[in-house]
């Protein structure tokens, strides 16, 4: 009965952890749902280690426990990555940060607040999102700081003129406002190539990108123009 007991624990805390990952898997962030699954489990199986693992002295999975909240901290610092003025994977660490609770509750035979928890969890990931942007939206601009905001420029030419087509976009795009990251080139078609540059701005700026769309479109081999932006606000 004791190892139906534990297998219960194992497999609870695995599923439970894998509900939390499939939320942050639909959103494409980085800890997704294996990450969230492994850290559940990995939390339950070193909660039951502590329990029932040690014979002849007394047994304290509490203290394993506390091991877990302050160790999970080092693969959260994992995901927390800084750009410019905006910091993003803080809330894939706190959700990685609770689903090592999930596990660890599961691991303790805690069943029903694990779930409960989990419940919590997607919940919160889920409703306080949109909430977070009301807010914002509430705030005022006028209050906000400068967002920083990532670009995708995409520029279409007769692939016979790739070089000086590469030229030209490269020094349109050098302006004080952005930050190049990549430049790739890509065959679309016999004759076409397709261009792709990357690159951030501190402060969102569509005007700044405007004026380097329109050094560009007056080259003869130049046949399409297209942009999008993404403002990174450090969500995950």
């Amino acid at each position: 009965m004791e190892l139906l007991d534990l297998a219960l624990r194992i497999t609870v805390s695995l599923v439970l952890g894998a509900a939390v990952g499939f939320e942050r898997q639909l959103r494409s962030r980085t800890a997704g749902l294996r990450t969230n699954a492994l850290v559940s489990l990995g939390a339950a199986l070193f909660v039951i280690m502590g329990a029932f693992s040690f014979t002849g002295v007394e047994a304290d999975p509490t203290r394993v426990a506390a091991q877990i909240v302050s160790g999970i901290g080092f693969l959260g610092a994992g995901v927390i990555m800084k750009q410019g003025a905006s910091i993003s994977g803080l809330n894939t660490a706190a959700t990685l940060w609770a689903s090592a609770a999930v596990g660890a509750l599961a691991g303790g035979g805690m069943l029903i607040i694990a779930v409960a928890g989990t419940a919590a969890i997607v919940l919160s990931n889920i409703l306080l999102r949109p909430l977070g942007r009301l807010l914002d939206r509430v705030g005022g601009s006028a209050t906000r700081e400068p967002v920083a905001t990532e670009y995708e420029f995409v520029v279409r030419s007769a692939a016979a003129a790739e070089v000086a087509v590469r030229s030209q976009v490269v020094a349109a795009l050098q302006q004080p406002a952005f930050t190049v990251h990549s430049l790739e080139a890509n065959d679309i078609a016999p004759g076409e190539v397709e261009l792709t540059a990357r690159l951030v701005a501190f402060e969102r700026n569509d005007g700044a990108l405007e004026a380097a769309i329109a050094d560009i479109v007056p080259v003869p081999e130049v046949t399409s123009v297209r942009w999008r932006a993404s403002e990174l606000r450090g969500e995950d």
